[in-house]
Order: C-alpha cells, then sequence, then structure tokens
C-alpha cells in the first residue's frame, strides 16, 4: 500500500469477531493498528493481539461508551504510534428483548454502545485528520439499520442511527480528503452470532447447531458471511483506491435482507 504502511489505524472492539478480522487484514497490508476493547487490559489478550495481528499491535482498554475513556485511549494511541489516519469502529452488543419487554437499562447500554461510541471515537479523531487532509473512517453497521426484528429494536435502532451518522461526518468530511462509509453485514460466523443463536435455539427448543444451520439457510448462498470477507472490504475502503466512496452504506448480505 505504499505511503498508507505508515499510516495508524485504530479498530474498536478489535478483540474478538469482525474487529479482529479487520485488525489482522490492516496490519497485513502494512498499518500501524491499534486496538481498543473493554477488555484490552488483560494480558491473555494482549498476548492474543500480538500472535494473531502482530507483535507491534498496540492494545489498551476502552470503553466507547465513556468519554473519558475515549479521550484517554486515543491519547494514548497518538502517544505509542502517532496521530490517527484510520478509525473503523467494529464495537458492538445486541440484547434480546421486544419494545415491550425492553428495560430502560438494557436499551441504553446498546444504544451506548452501538451509537454513542462511535460519535465519540469520531469527535476524538476527525479534526486531526480534517487538518491533515486524509483520513477513512468505516462504521461496522447491519442490515438491521433498513430491516428489523421484533426482538432486537434497541440494535435496529443504533445501527439505523449510525447510517446517519455516517452520513454527517461524510459531508463534513469530504471537502479535507476524509471518507466516511458504513458497512452492513447480515449474519456473520462470529462469537456474537453463536450467542444470538444460543438465546434463539432455546427459546425455540432445538439446539444451537440447528439454529446456526437455520440462520445458513437463510439467505439465497445458504452460508453464514465470514468475517475475513468483512475484513478485505475493510481494507479496500480504508485504502488510498476509495476516495470518492464515501457517505455510502455498503450491504454485505449474501442475497438476503437480514
Amino acid at each position: 500500500m505504499g505511503e498508507a504502511k505508515q499510516r495508524v489505524a485504530v479498530v474498536t472492539g478489535g478483540l474478538a469477531g469482525i474487529g479482529l478480522s479487520i485488525a489482522r487484514k490492516l496490519a497485513e497490508d502494512g498499518l500501524k493498528v491499534a486496538i481498543g476493547a473493554r477488555r484490552g487490559d488483560d494480558p491473555a489478550l494482549q498476548e492474543m493481539a500480538a500472535k494473531e495481528v502482530g507483535p507491534e499491535t498496540f492494545v489498551a482498554r476502552l470503553d466507547v461508551c465513556d468519554e473519558g475513556s475515549v479521550e484517554g485511549f486515543f491519547a494514548e494511541v497518538e502517544d505509542a504510534l502517532g496521530p490517527i489516519d484510520i478509525l473503523v469502529n467494529a464495537a458492538g452488543i445486541t440484547i434480546h428483548h421486544t419494545v415491550s419487554g425492553h428495560g430502560l437499562k438494557d436499551w441504553e447500554q446498546v444504544i451506548d454502545t452501538n451509537l454513542t461510541g462511535p460519535f465519540l471515537t469520531t469527535r476524538a479523531t476527525l479534526p486531526g485528520m480534517i487538518e491533515r487532509g486524509w483520513g477513512r473512517i468505516v462504521n461496522i453497521a447491519s442490515t438491521a439499520a433498513k430491516s428489523a426484528v421484533a426482538d432486537h429494536p434497541a440494535y435496529c435502532a443504533s445501527k439505523a442511527g449510525l447510517l446517519g451518522l455516517t452520513r454527517a461526518v461524510a459531508l463534513e468530511g469530504a471537502p479535507h480528503g476524509v471518507s466516511c462509509v458504513s458497512v452492513s453485514p447480515t449474519w456473520v460466523e462470529t462469537e456474537m452470532l453463536r450467542s444470538s443463536a444460543e438465546i434463539m435455539a432455546k427459546q425455540a427448543g432445538h439446539s444451537v447447531e440447528d439454529e446456526i444451520a437455520a440462520l445458513a439457510k437463510a439467505n439465497p448462498q445458504n452460508r453464514l458471511v465470514q468475517p475475513e470477507e468483512i475484513a478485505a472490504l475493510v481494507a479496500f475502503l480504508c485504502s488510498d483506491a476509495a476516495p470518492a466512496l464515501t457517505m455510502e452504506d455498503i450491504s454485505v448480505n449474501a442475497g438476503a435482507h437480514w
């Protein structure tokens, strides 16, 4: 990637699932990678990241819901690696509830993680990107942003809001060489999917394996999207090859609506 080899990329939620695959791919492409995660201060996970992503990977605790944590983390990254050129917001959660049964605390936890978190991390990095005249911000949204199921209302709402945030950031950054794009996958084979499948399987009275198989068959390709597919797309969006791809939501849906 030439000049991009010296660029600094931050991946939130980068210790598992889609985030880990993205961090690994960006490191393979020669970028300096920093991972922020709530368990980023766990020595065992730091060791895992050193093996999976690279020995020079910066890993630290980051609670994207907490303004102080966000500010402190990004200051640490800049001290360790230099100015931040790329931000990938991959941290995300979901909680199974219908609207009728949704507690406010659970609602706020999902909204804060999936929507307020990307706002805080973007606010911490966008001004520097604008000042330097180059930047890439990629938000991991979901096909749930445009479609919905009854027992994930907070998740659907948070991801729909993330699309709106993406567009606003793209417009702010456009005159200054900064792009902002959302990537919206359908079901991806991750730990988060398995956790959801365990809940749905228990509710339906069948095995987790049967539930996962049903999710795979729910799209025309009859398979689950792999984290590496999302990582490859994100790496392209973060490169010099994609300057005009901004204010866009890219659906990775295997032909499905969800």
